[in-house]
């Protein structure tokens, strides 16, 4: 079977994979020192004395390892042989994302080092290696999840996991791979669809550049229209395409436009690329969300990422896609990926299936009150995860932080979203940005609240306007609400878990061992009759345009998903669609 393309919106002809079995070795955090002896003897190995199965962290079964220690740093071996490399190649090595800080090293030589768990990068390792040599490539992680300096998320920083936090992931979790390029080559197209003017329009950045060189892109439509435009290759080209009677991507029809770029020495075609578009607008108009002009609710599922045996990194690339369409069955027309970022074949799937998904970084784990290094580590890796995700027309909404409800330095804590939602504009200045997913807002496209309150009538009451003025976590934190679409975007996470549900004989601590909000209901009916008043509660409500029901499944010890950790069904699908399908009078998506 043919290997899928880690970065399907700027595949290229072929690439080696370099998943499989490494060799690891896991050290102890006083070991792994820079330029000790130890850390030497250990960039230098030629193999080390465990293995391991890339790209599943250490932590999960799915490595081969699952260890259950606090991993501080671990090293990875394996050999790369490459056959001949012309000399205008450049061989490129690339991480989908490796938790948290990266060294790598090529016969003991660091080629590069990047530091974000989250975001993807690349090494130039052409000046490293030669045609049909074999080379030792060693990669070393580490992280520290106690000293509030990196961002991490749902991870929990004790030995096991408790309430809301799981299992960890350290070093590489998603895909390492290898391509050969031109010298002269692409390293992104940055896409966006101008609706007014029907033009489809590009931003190339090359790898290196020469006279002469031609960037010729053809993009096809769904119904097989071809429309061709060559432009001069230039640190400065920017073009468009004008697409004549578009085909726009929303949900229920997720319209996809094939492009191919092919940059031309003479008419040598030295470098060519393949990719894709969605032509869609997403706009704010005073307290309402258009999606390509349509007045759009948003019925979103909390997504986490997590899986029984992979931890953050998906088992399977149909992992992937099935996680999509179990919440499409269950009613929901999105998710809000919650305190993960997700691999890009996620949303590539997201893409094609029509699915809204709000991009998040894994905020908690951060110390937002140190504007030094904490905020520094997380401003320049939520920068790489925009830029790298930006053309995917299912993403809708930014949120860099989450629930940053408890700060001992103000001054820090405000500057940090303020921060965060300009730099979220700068680069992206088509989509809104929500600056903190619920509880203190200070610079926000979106106004977001969460609400586990159980009782129907006490959550009716809590949301209902007051004085004309919405309900708001923390406002006297907060700046004012000005009129921004309003979400409730955390609600419900209602247990269930059958092992303890209605099981009296149960002693407490064992009942502790399953958690959620609220008073665990005692039947499939009751579940449903809270589920379905709870719901109806927010879609009553006249100034809510959206929610995020918690959660699309249950993760570890956190029993309130509307499927099993598994993936298994826990009730009858389509109860939940009959609730999650619905949405009120007015809006047309």
């Amino acid at each position: 079977m043919k290997e899928k393309y880690p970065r399907p919106q700027f595949e290229r002809h072929s690439f080696i994979n370099l998943n499989g079995w490494w060799t690891c070795h896991i050290s102890r955090k006083a070991m792994c020192y820079r330029n000790s002896d130890i850390d030497r003897e250990r960039v230098e190995s030629k193999g080390f004395e465990d293995r391991i199965l890339v790209p599943f962290a250490p932590e999960t079964p799915l490595s081969g390892l699952c260890v259950q220690d606090v991993i501080d740093c671990i090293y990875y071996h394996r050999q790369l042989e490459l056959e001949s490399v012309a000399g205008n190649e450049r061989v490129i090595l690339n991480f989908g994302a490796v938790f948290h800080h990266c060294e790598v090293y090529i016969d003991g030589q660091q080629v590069g080092f990047h530091d974000g768990g989250s975001s993807s990068f690349s090494f130039d390792i052409t000046e490293h290696v030669c045609s049909g040599g074999v080379h030792d490539l060693v990669v070393k992680a580490t992280s520290n999840l106690q000293d509030g300096s990196i961002p991490s998320g749902k991870q929990s920083s004790y030995m096991t996991s408790y309430t809301c936090f799981y299992h960890r992931t350290t070093g590489i979790w998603q895909t390492v791979w290898i391509e050969r390029v031109s010298r002269y080559s692409l390293e992104t197209v940055r896409t966006n669809w101008n609706a007014d003017t029907q033009e489809l329009c590009f931003a190339p950045r090359f790898r290196a550049l020469k006279r002469g060189l031609v960037l010729e892109t053809e993009v096809r439509s769904p119904s097989g229209k071809v429309f061709q435009t060559r432009t001069k290759a230039s640190a400065q080209a920017t073009y468009h395409v004008h697409i004549d009677s578009p085909e726009l991507w929303e949900p229920g029809n997720p319209a996809l436009y094939g492009i191919t770029y092919r940059l031309l020495d003479g008419e040598l075609v030295i470098d060519e690329v393949r990719s894709y578009a969605g032509l869609r607008t997403i706009e704010v108009e005073g307290n309402q969300i258009y999606l390509n002009g349509k007045k759009l609710y948003q019925r979103l599922v909390l997504d986490q990422g997590f899986y029984p045996d992979g931890n953050w990194s998906a088992p399977s690339d149909e992992a992937l896609e099935n996680d999509i369409r179990l919440s499409i069955a269950a009613g929901f027309n999105g998710a809000r990926l919650h305190q993960k970022v997700f691999e890009e074949r996620f949303f590539y799937h997201a893409d094609r299936l029509g699915y809204l998904v709000w991009a998040e970084s894994p905020s908690w784990g951060l110390d937002y009150n140190d504007d030094g290094l904490p905020a520094r580590n997380f401003l320049s890796e939520w920068k790489e995860i925009v830029e790298r995700d930006v053309n995917h027309p299912s993403i809708i909404a930014w949120t860099p932080l989450n629930e940053t409800f408890y700060f001992r330095n103000a001054l820090a804590h405000r500057r940090l979203h303020k921060e965060a939602y300009e730099l979220c504009r700068t680069i992206d200045p088509t989509r809104p940005v929500n600056d903190a997913s619920g509880y203190i807002h200070y610079m926000t496209d979106l106004w977001t609240v969460h609400s586990y309150i159980q009782d129907p009538e006490k959550l009716s009451q809590t949301l209902s306007l007051k004085d004309g003025k919405p309900f708001r976590n923390y406002p006297d934190l907060e700046a004012d609400y000005e009129g921004q679409p309003y979400l409730v975007d955390e609600y419900g996470g209602i247990k269930w878990d059958p092992e303890t549900q209605g099981n009296s004989s149960l002693s407490k601590s064992q009942n502790l061992q399953s958690w959620g909000y609220g008073d665990a209901v005692q039947s499939e009916d009751e579940y449903f009759d809270r589920l379905e008043k709870l719901t109806q509660a927010i879609l009553a409500e006249d100034h809510i345009c959206g929610y995020c029901y918690t959660q699309l499944t249950d993760v570890e010890q956190e029993k309130n998903g509307v499927y099993f950790y598994d993936r298994s069904k826990k009730f009858d699908t389509e109860r939940f669609r009959a609730i999650f399908s619905r949405r009120p009078e007015g809006y047309e998506i």
